[in-house]
């Protein structure tokens, strides 16, 4: 997905960590997460850099389409932010707590105030909802939760369309340089340390190529590391601002990944705003895919049957090989 949190597969494959290790990877370019969900249940994607979203809705047959897939690694924590149009006046608003005030004297607009998020069951989705309760609001008669793909969120607020969303970068990032957005919060204030995007594999694939997944999750946690490295940064900036990755303007990608956020006509610290390596990032515990499931309860999308089936997903056994191939278990 044209993200910055791809990193680490933009990295393996330019760097050549993925051909060093013996594995050949064809990377594909997917619009939105309903493509990747779709692509990896009929064979056209063998591994995705995703949501674990996509995994519990695969894994669970929530949207009709079920096949076995695992969680061998997580890629990264944080990396997300809120966005808001600059019709929602942040004098007003601040962080939050000024918008539901702002909703019952200020708001002119003859319909709901619309959100918008990458899914349903996205991570982003689980923030949108910690702000908005955070603030005294839900989901309800006067705010409406839509799904776009991340890069199509920037033009649509522009355009009116939408009045915020929660995304990844640089999406964000886009909209405030362009003067037409600012962000009340970004994912680190709302829940320090949660996972993000992941390794979601196919069960098949597993199946029949065990060592090729190890190798791959090696190379991935070795890209990780790499990603996390400051003297890498502008190395890392220059592969993501390819079409074939992000594809925006370089001095967008800076924004996103400097130790400080634009908000409006400041600048906020918010370091880490992305995690990428580390033990603590890449294992797969039950303790974030905890974090999944109460999230994806409070909004009434997952029942407690479910649970258990979703911590199965996550394998730190295939962590721990991945672990032993790159020498550091």
């Amino acid at each position: 997905m044209p993200l910055c949190d791809c990193a680490p597969v933009a990295v393996a494959q330019e760097m050549g960590i993925f051909r060093r290790r013996g594995v050949a990877v064809k990377i594909s370019k997917e619009l939105g997460w309903a493509s990747v969900r779709d692509k990896i249940f009929y064979g056209e994607l063998d591994a995705a850099q995703s949501i674990v979203g996509i995994a519990m809705a695969l894994g669970l047959g929530i949207q009709k389409l079920q096949c076995e897939v695992v969680v061998p690694l997580i890629l990264s924590l944080h990396g997300n932010a809120i966005t808001l149009s600059n019709e929602l006046d942040p004098r007003k608003i601040g962080d939050g707590a000024g918008l539901k005030d702002f909703l019952e004297h200020s708001w002119k607009r003859q319909r709901p105030l619309t959100l918008a998020v990458p899914h349903r069951l996205s991570s982003h989705r689980i923030l949108l909802n910690e702000w908005l309760s955070r603030n005294g609001l839900f989901a309800d008669e006067r705010i409406e939760i839509v799904f776009l793909p991340p890069r199509i969120m920037s033009g649509h607020l522009e355009a009116g369309l939408i009045d915020g969303y929660c995304v990844g970068e640089p999406w964000n990032s886009k909209s405030i340089l362009k003067g037409i957005g600012w962000s009340p919060a970004t994912s680190g204030d709302l829940s320090h340390g949660h996972p993000e995007k992941a390794l979601v594999v196919c069960g098949r694939f597993l199946q029949e190529h065990p060592e090729k997944i190890r190798r791959l999750a090696a190379s991935l946690i070795e890209a990780c590391a790499l990603c996390e490295d400051p003297d890498f940064s502008n190395e890392l900036i220059s592969i993501l601002s390819r079409k074939e990755y992000v594809g925006v303007d370089a001095a967008i990608l800076r924004e996103s990944f400097s130790w400080s956020f634009r908000v409006g006509s400041k600048r906020i610290r918010k370091e880490p705003f992305y995690l990428f390596g580390g033990d603590a990032v890449n294992r797969p515990t039950s303790d974030k895919a905890s974090w999944y499931i109460s999230g994806l309860r409070k909004v009434g999308l997952l029942n407690q049957v479910e649970v258990e089936k979703v911590i199965s997903m996550h394998r730190e056994d295939l962590y721990e090989e991945a672990l032993q191939e790159c020498g550091t278990a």
